[in-house]
């Protein structure tokens, strides 16, 4: 039997993680030391500054938990404080579109961060190695250099997203950030160059020996406030000093025989419990993977939950989420009974894509362990303080600033994201474990590959690799390995079919797959990004 198992989208930080379990730390440690390496390598898909999910599954304890750590409004935001300023929103509802781009670039884009007291929390309560050991092999990373893979490059240089700041300029905002990731001539440093971070290895090793709380009440913190202080952020030491993580038991969902533990809002589980309390209603299985009938019905049930997510799901301690309705497998039905019809969900929008400023890892141990954690930025706010090298999150930007709705802006209040580490059980056996970075995008490639598994009989990796499609609007996306002859109906019938340039651009789904006898099967999103999966 294998000491454990470990994909992510990061070979560096799938290395960490698999030393730590060579080393003889459960799936927690290799969980951590995975994503503070995922901080330093991929910089601009999540940091300590970041927020996220982590649903831990340690069965020998009878610990089955998730750590919610969202990030949090600053006190110093208002409901109405940008109401006046609206120009849009992306089509896929990643977000609204300002004028001067307040809520997407630069100090007031920042959401309290929750990921550095979460990961510490994790250490405390279920880690077996030491929080600075842990730290270690990332803060390595900062000081002595990583090479730019093709997958961090291809993201910085890629084109900018409609009615978004292109992740150059997010580099560039900062004197920090242009000294990092710039040559001396302005140049954004090249594919396979060394980047070496010593801002961000001071800052690490200063957690590694202080802990969390020097980020969110020590001497970090005060250096943090002052800045943003200088800049007009939002962003406080109150607001660092008052924050605190949720835990709480996984939400519960059940599909053709099998059931799913998932996170709860303002996290995306509900939606894919939504969706496939729908989808059961189909032989999808009979219809072909991937057929125009079978991309008929999954989107509509995409579009559905995404309309459903827009209208009633926000953050519940701020709003009442209807949790029965929208779990309720007859709500579901009728919602089948329309699809069957022939009807077509309509998605709003306000008018004028997302950034995939995200990054998810899934660990496993030879005690049954399993740890599945998505982790990111959101959109990257470009701000990094002198001398501490990491760049906070730009979380701002998806709270909706009309008030009075689920998403609206209010002191203390976390955004909704897509966000939906999920474990799937055959009874009491866990049968597969994952989730994704990619926005908008993390519920629907999270759902597709429970698909491919439940329905298709897929190993993970090719249920990963298999091509796949979204409808987070009334458009309909499909990557490119998608043959333009199996959507023709689907443009007969009315819709709107958007054929992606890239092959493979719905989500990032890494996971972890186990049969009867204990085997585990890892699957890692390699041609989004040169993800890895490793056995130890």
């Amino acid at each position: 039997m294998p000491k454990g198992m470990i994909t992510s989208l990061q070979p560096d930080a799938v290395e960490a993680g698999a030393e730590v379990l060579r080393a003889g730390g459960n799936a927690v440690d290799a969980a951590l030391a995975c994503a503070f390496v995922q901080t330093v390598v991929d910089p601009m898909m999540c940091g300590i500054a970041g927020f996220g999910a982590m649903q831990v599954y340690m069965p020998e304890s009878g610990t089955h938990e998730i750590i919610d750590f969202h990030g949090r409004v600053p006190a110093a935001a208002t409901p109405e404080m940008w109401q006046d300023i609206i120009l849009g929103e992306t089509e896929d509802g990643f977000g609204f579109i300002l004028k001067d781009a307040v809520n997407d670039l630069g100090y007031q884009s920042i959401t309290t961060p929750g990921t550095c007291k979460a990961f510490a929390q994790a250490c405390e309560r279920y880690g077996t190695m030491a929080w600075g050991d842990l730290i270690e092999p990332a803060i390595r990373y900062a000081r002595d250099g990583y090479v730019i893979t093709p997958g961090v490059h291809g993201y910085w240089t890629a084109p900018d997203s409609p009615g978004r700041i292109n992740v150059q300029d997010r580099l560039a905002y900062t004197a920090e950030g242009r000294r990092v990731y710039f040559n001396e001539d302005g140049s954004l440093r090249d594919l396979g160059t060394t980047i070496r971070n010593p801002g961000m290895a001071s800052a690490l090793e200063r957690i590694a020996k202080g802990g969390s709380e020097i980020f969110y009440n020590g001497e970090m913190a005060a250096e943090i406030d002052a800045d943003m202080k200088a800049h007009g952020g939002l962003l406080s030491a109150r607001d660092l000093a008052d924050y605190e993580t949720e835990t709480a038991e996984p939400m519960w969902g059940r599909y053709r025989g099998t059931r799913f533990s998932t996170n709860r809002p303002p996290g995306g589980g509900i939606m894919l419990i939504e969706m496939l309390n729908i989808l059961e209603n189909f032989d999808l299985a009979a219809m072909g993977h991937n057929s125009a009938d079978y991309m008929r019905v999954v989107a509509e049930a995409m579009k559905i939950a995404t309309t459903d997510k827009d209208n009633h799901v926000g953050d519940p301690r701020f709003y009442d989420v209807p949790f029965d309705r929208l779990t309720d497998k007859a709500y579901a039905k009728t919602h089948a009974d329309a699809i069957e019809r022939g009807e077509k969900a309509h998605v709003e929008r306000l008018s004028a894509t997302e950034s995939h400023g995200t990054t998810h890892l899934v660990t496993s141990d030879s005690a049954g362990n399993i740890v599945t954690v998505t982790h990111t930025l959101g959109m990257m706010s470009g701000v990094i303080t002198d001398g501490l090298g990491f760049m906070y999150n730009g979380a701002m930007g998806v709270f909706d600033p009309r008030p009075g709705r689920a998403g609206s802006l209010a002191p203390g209040k976390s955004r909704f994201s897509s966000l939906c580490p999920t474990i799937v059980f055959d009874g009491e056996r866990p049968l597969l474990a994952l989730g994704a970075p990619g926005g908008t995008q993390i519920a629907m490639g999270v759902l597709q590959v429970m698909l491919n598994v439940i329905d298709f009989g897929m190993t993970p990796q090719d249920a990963i690799l298999a091509p796949r499609f979204s409808a987070t609007s009334d458009t309909i996306t499909v990557t490119a390995r998608i043959p333009r002859y199996a959507y023709s109906e689907l443009e007969a019938d009315g819709y709107k079919v958007d054929r992606s340039a890239y092959s493979h651009a719905i989500a990032s789904v890494h996971a972890i797959g186990f049969d009867a006898d204990g085997n585990r099967s890892g699957g890692a999103d390699i041609p989004y990004g040169g993800g890895m999966a490793l056995a130890v």
